[in-house]
């Protein structure tokens, strides 16, 4: 087998067409400093383009040494334009005998996902619904200048804070559920107006950025719960997620914290510390040393609108006030809504999976409602989201039942809970995980 072409492409197309590759030695290139991968059976080295990679150089690297066919395609809305890049990085492809999936992954099922792909792209399930998001932009819009319309008319008294803090929660919230549809490009054709949308709605309507979110979301999209890659089940060390941590942490005698009592101590950190705390110092940290200047901008012109719309009524340390509440208040929201689809799942190592069982071990739905439905801006259909990362949520609901029937025939666990449950099983798995820990610990 040649192994050539490291350069990435270098000697042209022509002659990288003609070298073969087993996946024996694709696999050996997933390194920091060596990284090849996997697309419809092309063979890429990604090693120099991944620092350039517009959705971070991390969530490229987690795919390295496999093939990433169903990423590509799960995460690109112009796969034409994607391939401009490709083209020079491209190096051979997969020898003739080799599969067209690695390390034994069921390949009639990869190709039955992709079949479901298809027939989505053809009930054109891809294409927004304009007056859906203008509407639920509306919304957001509608709840700003009610609390500020609130303040104007009724002043500053206790009451009147606590229900302005409730309708600030509320935007914030919502609008954090809409710049997560712009960031996934699910909104517009083109990739480009969802990026410029997306930086005004997270940066102007919630002074974050835009950059932080896709370089350490798309990471937990590629792979979901899984240790090393997804920065969502990083958790320094506060908490031990899943079946296996626990354990490890436990026969190395681990304690930073006594785990078995996290289930108690969540309460505590988790809801109400991750946005106004780790979340901030994170935004703000990733802003200044990774020079995303345009990101503090739009973030700085939404504490800008924000102080001097507040600042007549409550004065300087008032409106820091109120907005830390607001803060502590949508963390509460956004930890129980976020959470509830993925910590009572699976946790693990890699176990290089097929795209749709990776996906749908990692996450769960919840009972469809209209209240459901808004109050988790439609993550209550976590598994069609995770398998179809730019279809629009107001399509979810109809691509259901053709993901269900795919899982039904492959034996894949297709799981779905009423809300109040779902919340319930953050609890209870935190506490099996807890006491997974302790015995370990006493014990093994």
């Amino acid at each position: 087998m040649g192994k050539g072409g490291e350069k990435g492409g270098e000697s042209g197309e022509a002659e990288a067409q003609t070298r073969s590759y087993t996946w024996e030695e694709i696999q050996k290139h997933n390194l920091r400093t060596d990284k090849w991968l996997v697309i419809e059976r092309k063979v890429y080295n990604v090693t120099q383009w991944a620092d350039r990679h517009p959705g971070g150089h991390r969530v490229i690297s987690h795919c390295a040494g496999e093939d990433a066919t169903d990423a590509f395609q799960a995460f690109h809305i112009n796969p034409t334009l994607v391939q401009k890049f490709l083209k020079p990085l491209l190096i051979g492809e997969l020898a003739p005998g080799e599969p067209s999936q690695d390390r034994d992954k069921n390949s009639q099922l990869v190709e039955d996902f992709r079949t479901l792909r298809k027939t989505a792209e053809d009930m054109d399930l891809f294409r927004a619904n304009p007056l859906f998001f203008s509407l639920y932009f509306g919304h957001i819009i509608a709840m700003e200048v009610l609390a500020w319309l609130m303040v104007s008319y009724f002043g500053t008294g206790w009451i009147t804070t606590l229900i302005l803090a409730c309708i600030l929660t509320t935007s914030q919230t919502q609008a954090g559920w809409l710049q997560h549809d712009f960031g996934h490009l699910s909104v517009f054709k083109k990739s480009s107006w969802n990026h410029i949308v997306h930086k005004f709605i997270i940066g102007h309507l919630k002074g974050a950025s835009a950059n932080w979110w896709n370089h350490r979301h798309f990471q937990h999209h590629a792979k979901p719960n899984i240790f090393k890659k997804d920065p969502d089940v990083n958790m320094l060390h506060i908490f031990v997620l899943g079946d296996t941590q626990p354990v490890e942490y436990g026969k190395k005698k681990l304690k930073y914290l006594p785990y078995n009592h996290q289930h108690e101590y969540f309460f505590l950190i988790f809801p109400p510390l991750l946005i106004p705390v780790y979340f901030q110092i994170q935004i703000i940290s990733t802003m200044i040393r990774r020079r995303f200047w345009a990101d503090l901008a739009w973030a700085i012109s939404y504490y800008m609108r924000y102080f001097i719309t507040y600042i007549p009524f409550y004065g300087v340390l008032g409106s820091l006030s109120l907005l830390t509440f607001v803060r502590f208040l949508e963390s509460h929201w956004f930890v129980w809504v976020t959470q509830m689809n993925h910590i009572p799942m699976e946790i693990d190592c890699e176990k290089h999976r097929d795209w749709l069982s990776s996906q749908v071990a990692a996450t769960c739905n919840i009972e469809q409602s209209f209240f459901n439905d808004w109050f988790t801006g439609h993550l209550n259909f976590q598994i069609e989201h995770h398998l179809f990362p730019t279809m629009p949520r107001h399509n979810f609901w109809k691509v259901k039942p053709l993901v269900k029937s795919l899982c039904a025939k492959y034996g894949v666990q297709y799981e779905e809970k009423p809300l109040g449950k779902a919340f319930v099983d953050i609890i209870g798995s935190l506490k099996k995980s807890g006491d997974l820990w302790l015995d370990a610990y006493l014990h093994k």
